[in-house]
């Protein structure tokens, strides 16, 4: 058994965490943050630099091992998660000519309608693996803006988050060696075995002549994450202070590996839950296309199944604007929340403060409060703003069982749940079933996990999991709270179609019926 570590790049910062494969104990964990580049003249900007994410991961790794007290060559094996669709164009020996266009870049939005409508009139296949709508957070959509805004620029290649991260620790200077995650790839940038690989290039040229020859460059070796990327260089490993030599797996999304941490198993469907939510199911081989989910794609997860992604653009975020706005703090404003009825408040929230990743995948709209009257609260806000996230999530499970998948146990990851019992269960009474949430942050666990399995320390991820992942503890729903939940998402069902799709409802009915839960009668 081994000493691992796993990083996990979020939006503002990375954590490495050092795991004994053994005990399955975490030995040390550390912080490192970086700046997020915005801009008030565009607010869909958000940039990154990949220089300040790897100094913040030598920060980090050598402050973890600090805490746990062991030598960094002592580490037998690293592995790292990041955001995506985050994308950074490239140079011939794969040096940056921009900074990461981050997952929550949205400049590309008429790049990313233009994708989707060619793919339409084209009947392009994988675009109904996609959920039939290219987002704005995608590849390609952020590769063409830049092309567009560059049009000098010696692009030689562009890559994911992940696969940049752990070329630069291999020390891969080669376009041609770049290691390409199935994961990214697949639910990012339109690839699949089953037509071949990327897109068509025709279709693409179609799309734009900037792009003519573009698959050319998307070069490189593809894996998922049990299998090598390569090993750690001697340059990367004196900055680390771990050993030259070390395997590393290709990388992966934080919330594919984040859901592994969480024991995630076919069958499951995990929310995690942090800036925004991430949804990550496991589904059987044959599971089919759906529209509006963010990607299907073999593999994507674990090796034999079909990996499922969905999400929320905004989830965390819009707990902290509300709290922001009132001068407050999320934990204070939840307080005494958890005896709260259903739609207590009299308020209905649709969650779309930064668009609708799933299930319209439509960022141009904007979060939704019905019910306002002179006596409400920034609390009585929350309440709304958790109940809200809650259905929208039974709205994209909806979607997700459409495809044939099936799913026997909700858990809820990310960094959220372990500090709001509130938004738990409110998710178990909205959702009408139990809720699993592990009993410490699971984030790194994910990572170290696969570190762990190229390290050879584990014959499945079954296994690993069994002693690496935290155990799990049960929000059960209240028994008073299931039905009137019920006819409270049926009026968030016709409002989130109505606003965001255009479909006809008894718009004059709604008003009335939220103040009939205010006044307790509903």
């Amino acid at each position: 058994m081994s000493i691992v570590a796993g990083a996990d790049f979020g939006t503002l910062s990375t954590r490495v965490t050092l795991m004994d494969t053994d005990s399955g104990a975490v030995l040390g964990s550390a912080v490192a943050p970086y700046p997020l580049h915005r801009s008030e003249a565009d607010p869909h900007v958000a940039r990154q630099s990949h220089d300040d994410q790897m100094q913040a991961l030598c920060t980090a790794i050598r402050d973890a091992v600090a805490e746990a007290g062991i030598d960094g060559h002592d580490i037998a094996a690293f592995a790292a998660d990041t955001t995506g669709s985050s994308v950074i164009p490239l140079d011939e020996r794969l040096q940056p000519l921009a900074d990461y266009y981050l997952w929550c870049d949205h400049t590309a939005h008429g790049e990313a309608a233009e994708i989707t409508q060619r793919a339409r009139d084209e009947g392009i296949e994988a675009l109904e693996w996609c959920g039939g709508v290219y987002s704005t957070e995608w590849g390609y959509a952020k590769l063409l803006h830049f092309l567009r805004h560059n049009p000098g620029a010696p692009l030689a290649t562009a890559a994911e988050n992940c696969d940049m991260i752990a070329a630069t620790l291999c020390g891969i200077t080669d376009p041609a060696e770049m290691p390409r995650s199935v994961c990214a790839m697949g639910h990012k940038w339109m690839w699949g075995e089953a037509w071949g690989g990327l897109p068509p290039q025709e279709f693409l040229t179609r799309i734009d002549p900037a792009l003519a020859g573009i698959n050319d460059k998307i070069t490189g070796r593809w894996g998922h994450s049990l299998q090598q990327a390569g090993v750690l260089s001697p340059d990367w490993a004196e900055r680390t202070g771990m050993r030259a030599g070390i395997p590393l797996p290709f990388g992966a999304f934080d919330a594919h590996w984040d859901a592994i941490g969480t024991r995630c198993a076919p069958g499951d469907v995990v929310n995690v839950v942090g800036t925004s939510t991430c949804i990550i199911a496991i589904a059987d081989a044959d599971a089919r296309p759906v529209p509006g989910i963010c990607g299907m794609v073999p593999g994507s997860v674990v090796p034999g199944f079909m990996g499922i992604e969905a999400g929320q653009s905004a989830t965390g975020d819009v707990f902290d604007a509300i709290a922001r706005r009132a001068g407050s703090d999320v934990a204070t404003l939840c307080e005494g929340l958890m005896g709260y009825g259903p739609c207590a408040t009299g308020l209905l929230r649709v969650p779309w403060d930064n668009g609708d990743r799933t299930v319209l995948v439509r960022p141009d709209l904007g979060g939704v409060t019905l019910g306002w009257d002179l006596h409400h609260r920034a609390a009585d806000e929350m309440h709304a703003a958790i109940e809200g996230m809650a259905m929208h999530v039974g709205l994209i499970i909806e979607r997700m069982q459409a495809g044939g998948a099936r799913f026997d146990r909700i858990i809820n990851a990310g960094g959220i749940p372990q500090k709001n019992d509130v938004l738990n269960q409110v998710y178990a009474d909205v959702l009408g079933r139990p809720v699993h949430v592990p009993e410490r942050s699971p984030v790194g666990v994910g990572a170290c996990i696969f570190a762990a399995m190229i390290a050879g320390d584990f014959e499945t991820i079954a296994e690993a999991q069994e002693r690496m992942a935290p155990p799990l503890r049960v929000f059960t729903p209240r028994a008073s709270h299931v039905a009137a939940y019920e006819r409270l998402t049926a009026l968030f069902r016709d409002t989130y179609f109505a606003f965001g799709e255009g479909r006809s409802c008894d718009m004059g009915a709604i008003l009335p019926a939220l103040r009939r839960f205010r006044m307790g009668r509903g």
